[in-house]
């Protein structure tokens, strides 16, 4: 069954085209980050003046670029003074211990004007990068500022002027190393729970999908060192070893529960949307929005808990190879290799008598087995079945056991999918003939028939499934669904989908073989619809009230290429 897929121009409000693709939504901020490292790397690129303090090469140019940055950024946290008397000292020192240009203290303090006011103030000209808006089909631009000033006074009153970081220098250093590898991932959960306690939804399926992304690169990392350890362990240290080791148990950890809590949140809040669209009122353009985000997020979160135990059980394959492939090589230093000439061949040749007894010499590299010799005692004693065999002649008895409770479990399932079948099948009986019906009018002709109340209303949970899932997908096109399960290939449904179900249901009813779209939707005001005496699935029977909802039934199947 595939869920109802909001597309981003309906998130957006941005038009009624559907976009295709949806990774394509936060472009212009991802774009942002871009643009910080190009508009730097053009300030810095082609400037002559690098010659003149002795940094050729590009690397060296950005290596200083960031130095300088740092030093910025903690005279920032630290709230002192960063001029350029400040920075030029900070060069003089770094080149002293560290680069060792031949530069002087005015030659350093001219670097660090230039690398203040031309590379990374751009000559106090404004710098901007233009992102693409796909839901805008437009490009925006963006401003990149690194660094701003303002005016100081030091200890002499003298006004000097002081530099400080951006939130885009901020941005640019922190995205560089600030966060180490094994936090990310738990600093990601921490903002997915905030956004989800906030109910920010959107910004939730952003963390979610960084979460998923971060699991999926350590269970890649996972198998390269695997392919790594299988063709040289020697060239696998230790050292990466023990970091992937200990990133695994960090990333396994009490991941698998915390997210299968989150899921549960996650499909309580929908079910609780669904429901009040279905008996309280319709849902605005505003909740609809987070229903859709919310089935994102739990698609996302199943995803995560796969690729969870999927890492749980990579961890301990990387283990058992890295194990047994140490083993191997420490086997291989213990054989003694010698020269089969001089070892055997001369040796023979000074003692030629030894040609009588070569089958000693020569049997182990055969691997015959010993000779074995009949023992009269064993054949007239009580045998007595081992210990082992009892326990695997008890371990048949408990697989039947199991083989008997599966059918069992597979004969429920079946009967329970046979009333989803039912039910259904009445529905569309009734409203096929006109083209529609509603709940309300469906309640009427069926009062009085208990045959058919019981076949339409099996329980509660049964028909109430049912219309949720056509008021969830509003209009579903049964020619589009075939032709999409004919080029997918996979197991039957073990539970209730509304898709497959009707698909079954054209080809196995002559009746709605012509059936070529199902849908159904909320009538506002108006009646409500009763259904008396429906059992309640624990044994007990109630009336149901629900809104009225209207069902259609468009036949035509050949004319729709069906």
């Amino acid at each position: 069954m595939s869920r109802r897929r909001y597309s981003i121009f309906q998130i957006l409000g941005a038009g009624d085209e559907a976009m295709q693709y949806e990774f394509l939504k936060d472009f212009p901020r991802r774009m942002k980050h871009v643009g910080l490292y190009v508009a730097l790397a053009q300030n810095s690129l082609q400037k002559a003046s690098w010659k003149k303090y002795g940094f050729q090469k590009a690397d060296e140019q950005f290596n200083v670029v960031f130095a300088v940055l740092l030093y910025i950024m903690e005279q920032s946290l630290k709230e002192e003074h960063c001029t350029i008397d400040d920075i030029g000292t900070y060069l003089d020192d770094i080149n002293t211990q560290y680069l060792e240009k031949e530069m002087s203290y005015e030659d350093c303090r001219g670097l660090g004007d230039f690398i203040v006011n031309t590379v990374l103030s751009n000559e106090g000209k404004a710098m901007y990068f233009d992102g693409f808006h796909f839901g805008k089909k437009e490009y925006q631009a963006m401003n990149v500022s690194y660094v701003a000033n303002r005016i100081v006074y030091n200890e002499q009153e003298v006004r000097r002027t002081s530099y400080y970081l951006t939130d885009d220098g901020y941005a640019l250093l922190l995205s560089t190393l600030e966060i180490e590898d094994n936090m990310k991932l738990t600093i990601h959960e921490m903002v997915f729970q905030m956004h989800l306690e906030k109910q920010s939804y959107d910004k939730a399926a952003d963390e979610i999908k960084n979460v998923f992304s971060l699991l999926r690169i350590q269970l890649q990392k996972i198998r390269e060192a695997m392919g790594k350890i299988r063709r040289n362990a020697l060239d696998y240290s230790v050292r990466d070893y023990e970091e992937i080791l200990q990133g695994n148990l960090e990333t396994i950890g009490d991941t698998k529960k915390k997210f299968q809590d989150y899921r549960k949140l996650v499909r309580d809040r929908a079910k609780e949307l669904e429901e009040a669209n279905i008996n309280v009122r319709k849902l605005t353009e505003r909740e609809e929005e987070k229903l859709g985000y919310l089935h994102e997020i739990e698609q996302y979160l199943s995803r995560s808990i796969d690729e969870h135990q999927k890492i749980l059980s990579s961890h301990f394959d990387l283990k058992s190879l890295y194990t047994k492939e140490l083993e191997a090589l420490s086997q291989m230093s213990l054989i003694r290799r010698f020269p089969f000439r001089a070892g055997f061949y001369d040796k023979v040749l000074e003692q030629p008598q030894a040609l009588a007894s070569l089958e000693y010499f020569l049997r182990p590299l055969f691997g015959r087995e010993p000779e074995k010799s009949y023992n009269l005692n064993k054949a007239f004693q009580l045998q007595r079945p081992s210990r082992r065999r009892a326990e695997e002649d008890g371990g048949e008895t408990l697989d039947f056991d199991g083989e008997a409770w599966e059918r069992e479990q597979e004969e429920l399932r079946a009967r329970k999918l046979r009333r989803y079948e039912d039910s259904l099948a009445c529905l569309l009986g009734y409203a096929a003939p006109k083209g529609e019906i509603t709940l309300a009018e469906l309640a009427r002709q069926t009062e009085g028939s208990e045959g058919v109340r019981e076949v339409l209303l099996p329980d509660v949970q049964v028909f109430k499934e049912i219309i949720v899932e056509l008021i969830r997908h509003k209009e579903i096109d049964v020619w589009a669904l075939r032709k999409e399960q004919s080029e997918y290939i996979g197991e039957p449904a073990k539970e209730f989908q509304l898709g497959p179900m009707l698909l079954y249901l054209t080809e196995e009813y002559p009746e709605f073989r012509d059936v070529w779209r199902v849908g159904a939707y909320r009538l506002e005001g108006g009646e409500k619809a009763c259904f008396a005496d429906v059992p309640d699935g624990d044994g007990g029977r109630k009336a149901v009230y629900c809104s009225n909802v209207r069902i259609f039934v468009e036949m035509g199947g050949e004319s729709h290429g069906v």
